[in-house]
């Protein structure tokens, strides 16, 4: 009898522990996973060939660009020769690929360095551009949100989606601009251009990231701001869940929170996969307006200078963080939601 009860008893608990288990290390998990990277892969290779193809129709000749002006037509083929510029382009975009795959990148044609070194020291700047973008991105448009949809239609309600719509429709450059004035010019409290590395000051990196950093995250949090408040106040409105928890005698507050917006955040969830490719593209210009040595001014140097190289190595990176972020939007679906299911074919 003990025995029997002892089995009736922790075999629910197995049997539980079994489906988490499966739900994380099994199968569905992980097919999910393989699906979405083998997805990407063939993603990958057509973006990397439609730049490459790009790259060929622009106007130009890099040889020619790299030679000067005044060089001969003897010198220009000798240059055309060194970058590789006279084999057939196929052969060109197939030598690249499997060059990058073994992390040969190139080389730059105009510093003559390799690529792969430049990328290593620009891409941190980027990277700690667009991650503290993100953050403060989402940080300010959840309170926002929140204290809007407290009372919908009330006056913090209109002032708020007034005040992020003039926000929002200005451009990031545009916003970059006037920060400068503002913060630069005006009241002299934080440094119009340049970038201080962490190894040199933490507090003089922090100063020199300031400005761009919310001249990228001031539009997005708008963005999310608006698309938050919306989506919160259709769940006040008509959902039953909703009713019940005020029946309860929640707070609005707990509501919120607790409520509505743990079903809001899945549609947040993918507005922020989808919109990462565009914080990560707005770095080229913001880059260039406040001179930080990122990613964005290296690809428009060499779009300038047609740094071939360059140029095709940026934009694969900056194409493979926009698709691995819709790829991590999907996994966290699975991960968040058990009741989501994905489709094995």
């Amino acid at each position: 009898m003990t025995s029997t009860a002892d089995a009736q008893v922790t075999s629910p608990r197995s049997k539980k522990h079994g489906s988490f288990l499966g739900r994380t290390a099994g199968s569905p998990l992980l097919r999910l996973i393989i699906r979405r990277v083998l997805l990407a892969v063939p993603l990958l290779l057509a973006v990397s060939l439609l730049v490459f193809i790009l790259l060929e129709a622009m106007p130009g000749d890099p040889a020619r660009n790299q030679a000067g002006m005044d060089a001969t037509e003897d010198q220009v083929e000798a240059v055309r020769r060194s970058m590789g510029l006279d084999r057939p382009a196929p052969e060109r975009y197939i030598t690249w690929l499997f060059g990058f795959l073994r992390g040969d990148l190139g080389v730059s044609s105009v510093s003559g360095r390799p690529v792969a070194e430049l990328l290593a020291e620009r891409l941190p700047v980027t990277l700690e551009l667009v991650g503290l973008a993100f953050v403060l991105s989402v940080v300010l448009a959840l309170p926002v949100a929140l204290l809007a949809a407290r009372k919908p239609g009330g006056i913090v309600d209109r002032l708020i989606m007034v005040f992020s719509m003039t926000l929002l429709a200005i451009p990031n450059f545009v916003m970059a601009l006037l920060l400068v004035l503002v913060f630069a010019v005006t009241l002299q409290m934080l440094p119009a251009i340049g970038y201080v590395p962490v190894q040199v000051s933490l507090v003089d990196n922090l100063r020199s990231v300031t400005l761009p950093v919310l001249a990228l995250a001031i539009p997005m949090a708008c963005f999310y701001a608006r698309f938050l408040r919306g989506d919160l106040g259709e769940q006040l409105l008509g959902a039953g869940y909703i009713d019940t928890a005020r029946a309860k005698g929640a707070g609005i507050w707990r509501i919120l929170w607790l409520h509505a917006f743990r079903n809001s955040s899945f549609g947040l969830l993918t507005l922020v996969g989808l919109n990462i490719g565009a914080l990560v593209g707005g770095t080229v210009i913001i880059e260039q307006i406040f001179a930080m040595p990122g990613m964005g001014m290296l690809m428009l140097q060499g779009v300038i200078s047609l740094d071939l190289a360059i140029v095709q190595s940026c934009v694969f990176i900056f194409a493979a963080v926009a698709i691995f972020a819709n790829l991590f939007v999907d996994i966290m679906y699975a991960v968040l939601d058990p009741r989501i299911r994905y489709g094995s074919h």
